[in-house]
Order: C-alpha cells, then structure tokens, then sequence
C-alpha cells in the first residue's frame, strides 16, 4: 500500500522497491512500476515486500528536527503511540473518516477478550494483553458489521492480513 500522513505518502520517496510473489520469485521494481496512489499500489495481490530504497530530501536540520517534534507531539496526543497495534486499521472511505464512521456506530472501547478498539483513535485495535489474530480480526470484522448495518457503509481493511481466512468469515 502506500501508506500516508501529514501531507506526505511512502510513494513520493521511493526510488526501488524488492517484492515476492506467491511462487516466490524477486522482483525489484521502480516508482513507475508500483503505481501509487492513496493507500493503493498496483502490484498485485499476494507480493510481500521485503525491501525498499527511499529518497530522503534537503533541508535545515533544525527545520527538520522541529518537524519531526511537531509530528510526533502530534501523534501522541491524537494516536495510541504507546500501545501494541497494527497501526490505523481501515481505510478512509472516500469523503469520509474511518475513525468517526466507527466512533458513530458505537465502537470506541469495544472488546473481544484482548483486543480492543482504542479510546483514544477508534481507527486503531489494540492487543490489551495476550489477544490473538482470530480476536484482533473478529474484532475489526465486527465493527465493520457495525458500521455498516448503521451507516450503510463498507469499511476496507487497511492493515494487510497473511493467510488464509476460516471458511464461514467474510465481510458484511
């Protein structure tokens, strides 16, 4: 995916990119072979990246440091920085927030044994002790059921999820 904040998206640094196949083949790939846009590239399903090269740029270290503080104050006040999860867990569907389609059907601090939906950002599930994937999944399976049941919308996974799916579990 390429992933994005404060103006800013992975895909505007990268010079190459080293992906695996499902039948395990290496490719190295250049920006213009990834195909970048929100949250999206166009390499296909299924490749695992195992390397990248990003471009840094120029500027005033100072500048530079000041920045870097300012994101990071900013996240901490607004994210749960401080807590063990996969980072923002669904996509923003277009026009919208994840996180407010979630606060609105009621989400905030719902549990499934260890996992939780964050009090803080409800766009974020966090594994509160000893939580598996099966409950982190059912979890964001059923605030997707959720919100759509309340909000008529369907929200994607952002996090990308390895393995097979039980039969019988699906989106709503």
């Amino acid at each position: 995916m390429n992933a994005g904040a404060y103006g800013q998206e992975t895909g505007d640094a990268v010079v190459s990119a080293r992906a695996v196949d499902p039948r395990g083949a290496v490719h190295t790939l250049g920006p213009d072979h990834l195909g970048h846009s929100y949250r999206h590239c166009s390499v296909p399903e299924g490749w695992i990246f195992t390397q990248c090269v990003l471009r840094g740029g120029f500027g005033n270290a100072d500048a530079i440091t000041a920045r870097m503080e300012e994101i990071q104050s900013n996240r901490t006040q607004s994210q749960p920085t401080r807590e063990r999860t996969g980072g923002s867990t669904f996509r923003n569907p277009p026009g919208q927030k994840a996180w407010e389609l979630i606060d609105r059907a009621g989400c905030r601090g719902l549990r499934r044994g260890d996992a939780m939906v964050s009090e803080q950002h409800c766009n974020f599930l966090i594994n509160t002790g000893n939580a598996s994937a099966t409950e982190l999944e059912e979890l964001g399976e059923d605030v997707r059921r959720r919100v759509f049941e309340s909000q008529g919308v369907r929200l994607e996974w952002e996090i990308r999820r390895i393995g097979r799916q039980p039969a019988g579990r699906g989106a709503p």
